[in-house]
């Protein structure tokens, strides 16, 4: 399923929910797969693959473009990391110092891109 972007009013009650903790799996979903389609808008392309399990995968970034197999970059990291860096709640630099989430490749430092809004 492709991620999209989410209305801007359950946007900003998922995120008030969170902040607070009281998120549930359908809020902390919405948020995921929203910030992963506005990281697709602002950089498209196919060289990094940002893993954000169990919600969604996206491929971003411009480069090498992969057809099989495990891309030339991969990010990984669990959803409520994703939304603390999209947010701007957490720095790249930060999260990969507390092993908050793996990349590799070439590309796969996205501290360029965010935060997302």
């Amino acid at each position: 399923m492709p991620v999209r972007l989410a209305d801007p009013a359950e946007v900003a009650r998922a995120l008030e929910l969170h902040r607070a903790g009281d998120a549930g799996r359908p809020q902390v979903r919405l948020l995921v797969q929203h910030f992963l389609a506005v990281l697709e808008a602002r950089a498209p392309g196919h060289s990094v693959e940002v893993r954000v399990p169990p919600f969604a995968a996206v491929q971003v970034v411009p480069g090498v473009r992969h057809t099989r197999g495990t891309p030339p970059a991969v990010v990984e990291t669990d959803p409520r990391t994703w939304i603390a860096l999209a947010t701007g709640d957490l720095a790249w630099a930060d999260a990969e110092e507390q092993g908050l989430l793996r990349a590799s490749g070439e590309r796969a430092d996205l501290s360029p891109y965010l935060p997302l809004g």
